[in-house]
């Protein structure tokens, strides 16, 4: 880095993009001494973006004191950006990073090149919306030669290739154990909560919702899009969020209080929540798949649905359209069980409830979620909200793998 004014500018671009959490001494950056209360150092760059980090033959940092890194995803951002302007500027030099030893969670499906496959056959999945290979092995062959230009034979030898780079067989219950430590628990902001759900919301999983209107499903969404993008260490999810939102109550107002509540710049929180509004169950689908692109290029953690089923009550009345229904959400349902485990993302969805003739007659109001068999399969972890007294609610475990029977009250 030269002398003079940039090394400042340097520091004062890094200085702006945090918080004042913890203090951080940085000194002798070549003939400076700096000091500034709210200035992180990820040494070695260990930002969410991989490809890069410091060259130290560039830039050389001597006498540092830091802090335990809480750093979250939304500052990791920041700093790159600032460290890429200095690179611009000739101040600084990004290379990229040698030690790509760590364990990725997906391979990208163009690395089927490298096992002789054509890259006009990769760009054709990828225009199908598959973008790693642990997607790939996720569709039946049957629904990879409906993709235009894909022929059978060119399909089992795509497999075969996928084959060599992610092992879909069979693995050891220790392995199973290990693969559990890459699951993140995100916190639902508040203790109780958390408590029931044994540290927070599940990647890899899918989490549903049900409740009646005004019992806190929205409030909660609304909250892991703030607590998604906290770093792992302060219980976090350290990425990006992805809002579907099929019945208008995504209120980015609501954000802003929440972001301040967790000392997070609400600017930069919605700035990393991406969100599209749905009108048809069709066009809900067409998202979903549309969101592999964006997951397998960014650090995504979280997936909301809000609702899963209101647009299929909609677009299908009757008996008589009942079995379509069904049908065609237990495909969406399916696509979201694969976005969870291909991206070790949380999915997060919400689901109305409807009248329950055989609740009983000891039952006050009886009601049942809504979707059927079809989706109370889907769903790895459910929970019933209420209202309770006054301002209260409830959330009770209603059913789950690993939770025993609970409730929570007054969460939200």
């Amino acid at each position: 880095m030269k002398r003079g004014g940039s090394a400042n500018s340097f520091a004062a671009c890094l200085h702006s993009a945090y918080n004042s959490r913890f203090t951080v001494m940085l000194a002798a950056i070549t003939n400076f001494s700096l000091s500034f209360p709210a200035l992180y150092i990820y040494w070695d760059l260990h930002l969410f973006d991989k490809r890069f980090k410091i060259s130290h033959t560039v830039l050389s940092l001597r006498n540092i004191q830091i802090s335990p890194p809480k750093i979250s995803f939304l500052h990791q951002t920041k700093m790159l950006a600032a460290l890429k302007a200095e690179e611009s500027s000739g101040q600084l030099q990004l290379v990229e990073r040698e030690d790509e030893d760590d364990d990725d969670l997906f391979e990208a499906i163009d690395k089927l090149i490298s096992q002789g496959i054509n890259a006009g056959d990769v760009k054709k999945l990828q225009d199908a919306g598959i973008y790693t290979c642990n997607g790939l092995m996720m569709h039946t062959k049957k629904n990879l030669t409906g993709i235009k230009g894909l022929s059978e034979a060119k399909v089992d030898k795509i497999c075969e290739a996928a084959e060599k780079l992610v092992n879909f067989g069979y693995i050891t219950g220790s392995d199973v154990l290990l693969k559990r430590k890459s699951v993140i628990r995100i916190t639902t902001g508040s203790q109780a909560l958390d408590e029931l759900l044994g540290g927070g919301i599940e990647t890899s999983s899918i989490t549903e919702a049900f409740g009646e209107f005004r019992s806190g499903k929205t409030q909660l969404a609304h909250t892991l899009c703030v607590s998604t993008q906290l770093p792992t260490s302060m219980r976090g999810g350290n990425g990006k969020v992805a809002y579907i939102d099929t019945e208008g109550t995504f209120r980015p107002d609501r954000i802003v209080p929440i972001a301040e509540r967790f000392g997070m710049d609400p600017a930069a929180v919605l700035d990393n929540i991406i969100y599209a509004r749905a009108y048809t169950y069709e066009h809900q689908y067409n998202l979903l798949l549309g969101l592999a692109a964006k997951m397998s290029e960014e650090p995504f953690r979280l997936l909301i649905v809000d609702s899963v089923i209101a647009l299929f009550r909609v677009d299908f009345s009757g008996r008589g359209e009942l079995a379509e229904r069904q049908q065609r959400l237990a495909q969406m349902l399916s696509r979201l069980v694969k976005i969870a485990e291909e991206f070790n993302v949380a999915v997060y969805m919400t689901n109305q409830v409807i009248a329950d003739p055989g609740g009983g007659v000891f039952v006050t109001d009886p009601k049942k979620p809504a979707g059927g068999h079809v989706l109370a399969h889907a769903a790895t972890i459910r929970l019933m909200f209420r209202k309770g007294k006054g301002e209260q609610r409830v959330c009770k475990v209603f059913d789950a793998p690993n939770l025993p029977e609970a409730e929570a009250i007054s969460f939200t």
